[in-house]
């Protein structure tokens, strides 16, 4: 969405990255005014109510203006950047400053990693080991200026050499050349410690920002001073931390709320013998054929769900107000709720009925990267029917979960224990869970939810029930 002024200069406008969004809020700029940019450049990362989003440039340029700075939340429609274009490009002056911003604008092509050796607990389960993309070493920090620098500035900003007097040699402080390396939630994190990415120390591959080192430059250390004086009760403003409610918790607080007054909700619960289904999972683990597949417990879960669903069809429905009918669907896009920094998340896997245990194995493994990484499209999570949300690996026994707006049901999946249970008529150590089935009562009664719950719960006992009941 752009506009061409008189003076050659083009408005890149707010596009809709989702379906009829009316706004989103610039997480980041990748670019400062004096920069050259190419089509298909992207300038800015935004973040919806649904989704984080990179933003390309439609043409080629220099950067004039930035309209809105970092964290301000822009109407669709309303331009954000002018660029000079054509001849207002070559003649563009470009801004002694904007040495650190060009060199942002090259790296910013560079692949970003994932951070941080730790495997960190989403909804979805335990986090994915680190990505096996590569980034080029990071640059080294600058010299002490030369004549050639600004030559060297000039050529990256579409300009010609042109001589420069050697400046008299005076002592300088050495300055990265290059934005520090970090992924966007990290960028995220970071800009809501208020922490400087460029005061971090890198631990991570090749240079790059992890999360703990973000939490480490936002913990102060404490200076040996004298106890201060008690803050008096009416301070309110050292007492309290006021947080904006926008983007993703914003539409998630507005969505629950939703549910939770126009859904009757029902939860049931069941208590569940899963040791053979954790047997079944050390064995697909060690076997050859489902090799670098996500192998886990959520895996055998989802599957025991959608035969559930196959053999209780009627409650995979939504509600249609308008009309007062129930929809009843043909297919199965089933939603895994995921714990991510930006808030919670529910991608859904599409036709999921449709797949293989191999091929739901290696869908769920690039739902949980996608999302931990922020880069879950706003596609992804439209149109799911029902979900599950993990709340076990967090040490949760069980819960009593809200519908996703317009699906009838959600399953929680509550921690693995080892606990004494009657198995064959003596108390043994068994691994055990509870299930907990929140369904829409104006579509699901009493019966089919039990139904679908005890169906699953069977199959978890004894997993071959996969093979016999599909």
């Amino acid at each position: 969405m752009t506009t061409m002024t008189d003076a050659g200069v083009r408005e890149f406008k707010m596009p809709d990255v989702g379906e009829g969004l009316t706004e989103a809020e610039i997480l980041k700029w990748y670019v400062q005014p004096g920069d050259v940019v190419s089509d298909g450049q992207v300038v800015c990362e935004v973040e919806t109510a649904k989704a984080a989003v990179e933003l390309p440039i439609p043409y080629d340029g220099v950067v004039r203006e930035l309209r809105f700075p970092e964290g301000t939340t822009v109407d669709v429609g309303v331009a954000i950047i002018s660029v000079a274009v054509g001849g207002e490009a070559g003649a563009a002056e470009v801004p002694a400053q904007s040495s650190s911003s060009a060199s942002s604008s090259v790296s910013s092509v560079v692949a970003e990693e994932s951070v941080g050796s730790g495997r960190q607990p989403v909804l979805v389960g335990y986090g994915v080991a680190a990505s096996s993309t590569k980034r080029r070493p990071r640059k080294g920090v600058a010299e002490v200026p030369t004549a050639a620098a600004p030559a060297v500035q000039a050529e990256l900003n579409g300009h010609g050499a042109v001589p420069v007097p050697v400046p008299v040699p005076v002592p300088v402080q050495e300055v990265s050349l290059e934005r520090p390396l970090a992924k966007p939630p990290v960028r995220k994190l970071a800009k809501d410690l208020g922490v400087d990415l460029a005061t971090v120390t890198p631990t991570g591959p090749d240079g790059v920002v992890t999360r703990e080192d973000v939490h480490k430059a936002a913990t102060p250390v404490a200076p040996v001073v004298e106890p201060a004086p008690a803050v008096a009760v009416g301070d309110s403003a050292a007492r309290e931390t006021r947080i904006p409610v926008k983007g993703v918790r914003k539409a998630t607080a507005s969505a629950m709320v939703g549910s939770a007054f126009t859904a009757p909700h029902v939860t049931e619960f069941v208590t569940v013998d899963v040791t053979r289904t954790m047997k079944l999972v050390e064995e697909m683990k060690r076997d050859k054929d489902l090799a670098g597949l996500r192998i886990n417990p959520l895996l055998l879960i989802a599957k025991a769900l959608l035969v559930a669903i196959r053999r209780n069809p009627e409650i995979n429905a939504s509600w249609d107000e308008a009309a007062q009918e129930i929809v009843l669907k043909h297919y199965v896009n089933l939603g895994i709720a995921a714990a991510t920094p930006r808030g919670l998340l529910v991608p859904n896997i599409k036709d999921a009925q449709d797949k293989t245990l191999p091929q739901l194995a290696e869908a769920l493994g690039e739902l949980v990267t996608t999302a931990r990484d922020g880069r879950t499209s706003p596609a992804a999570m439209q149109g799911g029917t029902v979900t599950i949300t993990n709340v076990g690996v967090f040490g949760i026994d069980t819960g009593t979960p809200i519908l996703n707006p317009g699906e009838s049901a959600i399953l929680a999946v509550g921690a693995i224990r080892l606990q004494p249970w009657v198995h064959k008529g003596k108390v043994k150590p068994r691994q055990v869970t509870t299930l907990a089935l929140s369904f829409d009562h104006r579509l699901v009664d009493g019966e089919l939810g039990s139904k679908v719950l005890a169906d699953v719960a069977a199959i978890l006992e004894r997993p071959k029930r996969l093979i016999t009941w599909a």
